[in-house]
């Protein structure tokens, strides 16, 4: 429905509710620490981004244009494409019961893990996702930036005749009733 609906506001809620759904996954594999990354960088941050710049914009109640054919598709042959892949991928997936015990990692150890260099480090992901929060910010600067023209200064080319042929009244001998102010 994020991708399908018309309205940009309803499609960015459509999307907020998709990532939670995601995030409901990652809780329900027992990635708890995912999950609530997933909720604080996509739900929290991305989409609260593009929910401002749809309010910036003044287009929240606004229809988005229809897409093209061509492009509804495209759309739904890679969509069944990817759906057939990754049911490959599964179908051909040797699934085996795990008996090791679960570690549950103390916050210490993951703070300690996140900000290390080595083989098992995420101190480069970290750095990836905060370059996303910042691509996704200047996305939304860029939406929201409307250049406004003042009404008082007006281009020589938006009038219709140039100034030179627009002349003040001169007073003429002949005519009664002009003078020169």
């Amino acid at each position: 429905m994020a991708v399908t609906s018309l309205k940009i506001f309803r499609a960015a809620v459509f999307l907020l509710f998709s990532l939670l759904g995601v995030a409901g996954l990652y809780f329900y594999l027992d990635y708890e620490f995912i999950a609530a990354v997933q909720i604080i960088v996509y739900v929290g941050g991305i989409v609260v981004l593009i929910i401002f710049s749809i309010f910036l914009t003044h287009g929240s109640g606004g229809y988005m244009k229809s897409p093209a054919w061509g492009r509804i598709i495209f759309s739904a042959i890679a969509a069944t494409l990817g759906c057939a892949l990754t049911i490959g991928f599964i179908n051909n997936q040797s699934f085996s019961a795990n008996d090791k015990p679960k570690v549950i990692p103390s916050a210490g150890e993951i703070g300690a893990q996140m900000l290390s260099t080595t083989e098992h480090g995420y101190i480069l992901p970290f750095e990836v996702v905060s370059m996303l929060l910042l691509a996704a910010m200047i996305g939304c600067i860029v939406i929201a930036i409307k250049i406004k023209i003042p009404t008082q200064k007006v281009l020589k080319a938006d009038i219709d005749e140039p100034y030179e042929t627009i002349k003040p009244p001169v007073a003429d001998s002949n005519e009664p009733g002009v003078a020169i102010q």
